[in-house]
């Protein structure tokens, strides 16, 4: 069997499997690193009341603790459906090298999770996005920012 359907049809039964139990919302995810999986999640929201255990993030958290590292070079991410924007956001910061999934955005807004909304608000100005958002104090937050540029022992990412 080709090995990306193996890996999809892994997230996709991880969907299945959180969804009975009542983890959260259909969605699975398995990362894979030399065609051994190193990470695997499924939608944990509801069951956790945490809004961003989304399958991807929890793959994520355990494939990066697993190789000890914060970036996922060399590694496949499989999921279930095409990534929310936060999980895009969180798959883009550990740089796997490829993205696979199995149903799109328009599938989920189908099933009633509708990303369309954050879609619409990122290109917005602050003043116009529905949740109040406001700068404040940039001037004193700058500071540190200053401070990492000078920060010799950092580790860049």
């Amino acid at each position: 069997m080709d090995q990306d359907e193996q890996f999809i049809r892994e997230a996709i039964a991880m969907a299945r499997t959180g969804m009975d139990r009542g983890d959260g919302g259909p969605f699975g995810c398995v990362i894979v690193k030399e065609g051994a999986v190193v990470g695997r999640g499924n939608n944990r929201v509801t069951s956790s009341n945490d809004p961003t255990a989304h399958a991807e993030v929890v793959a994520i958290r355990e494939a990066c603790a697993a190789l000890g590292d914060f970036q996922l070079t060399g590694c496949v991410l499989y999921t279930s459906c095409e990534p929310c924007p936060m999980c895009l956001g969180a798959i883009y910061w550990a740089r796997p090298d490829r993205i696979v999934f199995a149903c799109t955005r328009e599938d989920a807004a189908d099933a009633g999770f509708d990303d369309q909304l954050i879609y619409d608000e990122l290109p917005l100005p602050y003043a116009e996005r529905r949740i109040l958002t406001e700068t404040l104090l940039r001037d004193e937050a700058q500071v540190v920012f200053d401070a990492w540029k000078c920060k010799g022992d950092k580790v860049a990412y």
